[in-house]
């Protein structure tokens, strides 16, 4: 879609606001983006991170693939990625909607995807237990209500712990859906939240942080700054929340950087390309927000946007098993390029046959007023 700017008007009194427009639509070069960060998950996993109790490739990655390890390795910047994309579309998303029709369209987002990806990936492991034990019955259970993580359950893939970070801030936002989602209520929802995730680092209270994220926080901010700069336009004030966001951001990058390093790869990895790397991600981002990539009109766009979500909850697990039955019988190339293919055709299987026949069904009952 042509991204349209539309300039601010001055009231009476001076104050600059957005003058009222139809509701944005889908945004084609952002389901691109999507891929995108999946697509980087999906290297690191493959072909980076090797922790585990059994390698699927038999050694270390890094030994396995010398050269493709070194890019690969930072291949989980784009779970921050994501964050960014989700605070521009769950922005975009929310206009002009109830906290209800709100949270009623994410719970037809997430779930229906999720649950097949999570009873699949259980049976594959249940029959496959080769480099993964699946969890029990219960857990499984636990599961699917995607509260694993504050209940400390053990999830069905490691990947999921990024849905409980996205439920938090869908349930922040819908506090501002509830009070009213302007620019100004979104913009002092950003600086507030921003505030209160540097305090949180210091306060040291287990609470306040799994209510403010401050490792995520500004990611989902930056997001809603371009959010509000594309549909109202540039503003001074909300430049300077997206740059206040990107500045906390690559701190926490340039601090993720070392516990990746030592703590799950166990080798060096320099800061630099991290930090290059989210540069490049706001920067892209921002240039979406402008309208600069507005010709990017692909029709593949999106089928890569509804091959993202599934392809995340999918790879991880599913993909090292695979791995680990082909790689003794084909070369390390060719056994990586077929699971990638795999995956990804499995990702499109999930979202054509499941995912929209679920989301249809879920539309149609939770549209159903509650009795009185």
């Amino acid at each position: 879609m042509a991204v349209l700017v539309t300039p601010l008007q001055r009231r009476p009194g001076g104050t600059l606001t957005p003058r009222p427009r139809p509701r944005p639509g889908r945004i084609a070069v952002l389901d691109g983006l999507r891929l995108v960060a999946a697509l980087m998950v999906v290297a690191y996993h493959f072909v980076a991170y090797d922790r585990g109790t059994v390698p699927p490739w038999g050694a270390a990655a890094d030994r396995v693939f010398p050269w493709l390890s070194v890019p690969a390795s930072y291949g989980w910047i784009g779970v921050p990625m994501f964050f960014v994309i989700s605070g521009f579309v769950i922005c975009l998303s929310a206009w002009d909607r109830t906290p209800g029709e709100f949270l009623r369209s994410r719970v037809i987002r997430l779930f229906p995807a999720y649950w097949a990806a999570a009873l699949l990936t259980f049976a594959v492991l249940s029959l496959w237990p080769v480099v993964r034990r699946p969890v029990g019955p219960s857990d499984l259970l636990v599961n699917l209500t995607m509260l694993q993580n504050p209940m400390g359950v053990r999830p069905v893939d490691a990947v999921y712990w990024t849905l409980w970070v996205e439920a938090r801030f869908y349930l922040l936002f819908a506090f501002v859906v509830w009070r009213g989602l302007t620019v100004r209520s979104a913009t002092l929802f950003g600086f507030g939240w921003l505030v209160a995730s540097a305090l949180a680092e210091q306060a040291g209270v287990k609470a306040l942080d799994v209510v403010v994220m401050p490792e995520h926080a500004p990611y989902f901010v930056a997001g809603i700054a371009l959010f509000l700069v594309h549909r109202s336009g540039s503003h001074l004030t909300l430049w300077a929340l997206f740059g206040a966001a990107f500045l906390m951001a690559q701190h926490h990058v340039a601090t993720q950087v070392g516990h990746v390093a030592h703590d799950v790869l166990g080798r060096p990895l320099p800061v630099l390309p991290a930090l290059i790397l989210v540069s490049a991600i706001f920067a892209t981002m921002a240039a979406v927000a402008t309208g600069r990539l507005s010709r990017v009109r692909w029709r593949w766009l999106t089928v890569a946007g509804a091959l993202t979500y599934p392809l995340y909850l999918l790879h991880e697990y599913i993909g090292w098993t695979l791995i680990a039955a082909l790689r003794p019988f084909l070369p390390r190339h060719v056994t990586l390029a077929i699971v990638v293919a795999v995956v990804m055709v499995a990702a499109w299987l999930l979202h054509r046959y499941v995912e929209r026949p679920a989301a249809r069904l879920l539309r149609k009952h939770l549209s159903r007023q509650l009795p009185r």
